[in-house]
């Protein structure tokens, strides 16, 4: 069983700089408020850290 993670973009990344935005692109983030499933692995965690105050993590579910 692989777990997935839910992923929220909260805040636009404009006005930051290019590195978060490609890494807000890279997790398939394109308007506020839409979501994606993500597997929950060290990568995408690691992701998610970079731009912890752009995105929220919204539900862990065992898939």
């Amino acid at each position: 069983m692989e777990k997935t993670i839910t992923v929220k973009l909260k805040k636009s990344p404009i006005g930051y700089n290019k590195r978060q935005k490609a890494t807000v692109h890279a997790l398939g983030l394109k308007k506020i408020n839409q979501t994606v499933e993500k597997s929950d692995s060290p990568t995408i965690r690691g992701m998610i850290a970079k731009v912890s105050h752009l995105v929220e993590v919204v539900e862990e579910t065992e898939a």
